[in-house]
């Protein structure tokens, strides 16, 4: 497969592009437009090794779409002049309704409006930024691929909440996962390093940034996710708490605390950041290793997290193959990857080798001896070029 596919990944007030051939894998440009809707937007625009900086003011992220189509003119490739085999949208939520990626028409659009009380901070600049590119592009494929598509893979017993009919029914309440597109390129991935055929190989995907999340991947097939309804639960992360009592809410209703600002505290002040007053991981590692202790009961609150859902989904898969470790910390954590596997050896037979572990700061690596028995492996994460991938075969299928 070959062709240029522009990614798109519209937030509330920023708009990520790349500009991919999938056919090398290669990036011809990319950028990052933030602060659309203040006074003074930043826009970035990277290409042939060069950064083109600008900042103006962005009313709306169609404002922001013209700037990033003036970049390319300006600063190449111009995307008037090259043949665009499709647009590739990230969008958070599919709800039940998407389980693959899906080409974009009117009614695809609607769908994706409809599950915004879903994700309500996600869903909405998605479809912003899908209206926009349609809008440019009108003849090219566009398509969307959403968080949740590859945990549609998961059995009733895995994505059904214990709650009544009515709210499982009436409001879509169950699990969901995110991540999908990272944890489907992991965990292929994860499997071509180990040489093993990707319907053989049982993997734990580790993807820890800022929102973080585990994935037990059984031959290809997402079969449970730590993230849920919401990307709040599972592991703690930068500002998200992760697994909490669900009686939290009426216990702090009663403390005169409201939901509106439950939900922000939940979604912008917790994890890390409510522990340690930062969700800057190397800004608290210095920390712990200066011996404060806050940043070392926050790190030791998020290797507990991680101890316990490798554990658990050691338990779920049966057979083990490899941990792959992904995303900002994941991949250039050494700290945090040797906490996560402290004490596993004896039960899983998980053996981290030291040295590869402290070494592995950028690139995929395996950094687990070679007597151990479970694979522990770096793998870089390429969620843009999985979209390009996905859109460009949606486009020629």
């Amino acid at each position: 497969m070959s062709g240029l596919v522009l990614v798109i990944n519209a937030g509330s007030s920023s708009l990520k592009y790349d500009l991919i051939d999938v056919g090398s894998a290669e990036s011809l440009a990319s950028g990052l437009v933030e602060r659309i809707g203040e006074t003074t937007s930043l826009a970035r625009h990277s290409v042939g090794g060069q950064d083109h900086r600008q900042e103006s003011g962005l009313a709306d992220h169609g404002a922001a779409f013209e700037l990033v189509l003036g970049a390319f003119g300006e600063h190449g490739p111009d995307l008037a002049e090259v043949e665009l085999l499709a647009v590739g949208h990230r969008v958070v939520h599919g709800g039940a309704d998407f389980s693959e990626p899906t080409r974009i028409d009117d009614a695809v659009e609607a769908t994706i409006e409809r599950l915004i009380p879903l994700a309500p901070l996600h869903n909405p600049a998605n479809l912003e930024g899908i209206r926009v590119a349609r809008a440019h592009f009108p003849d090219v494929p566009q398509v969307a691929v959403f968080d949740t598509a590859f945990h549609q893979t998961l059995p009733p017993q895995a994505y059904t909440y214990a709650v009544k009919r009515e709210w499982r029914e009436s409001h879509r309440v169950r699990r969901y996962g995110f991540h999908g597109t990272s944890h489907s390129y992991v965990s292929r991935r994860a499997a071509e390093l180990l040489g093993l055929a990707v319907e053989d190989a049982n993997v734990i995907v580790l993807h820890l940034g800022n929102g973080a999340s585990a994935t037990a991947v059984a031959g290809g097939r997402s079969v449970d996710t730590s993230m849920g309804l919401s990307p709040l639960e599972g592991l703690v992360m930068g500002t998200r708490p992760g697994d909490l009592d669900p009686s939290l809410p009426a216990h702090l209703s009663r403390a005169g605390i409201s939901l509106e600002e439950y939900d922000r505290a939940l979604n912008k002040e917790s994890g890390v950041k409510g522990l340690a007053g930062t969700n800057d991981f190397r800004e608290l590692q210095e920390r712990a290793d200066g011996g404060d202790r806050d940043a070392c009961l926050a790190l030791d609150i998020v290797a507990h997290r991680l101890r316990k859902y490798i554990g658990a989904y050691a338990a779920v898969l049966g057979r083990v193959d490899a941990v792959a470790f992904t995303a900002g910390i994941g991949e250039h954590s050494p700290q945090v990857r040797a906490a996560a596997l402290e004490g596993l050896t004896e039960l899983f037979g998980i053996e981290l080798d030291e040295a590869a572990n402290a070494a592995a700061t950028s690139g995929e690596h395996r950094i687990s001896t070679a007597s151990s028995r479970v694979a522990v492996l770096v793998v870089p994460t390429e969620e843009e070029l999985e979209i390009a991938r996905e859109a460009a075969a949606v486009a020629t299928s």
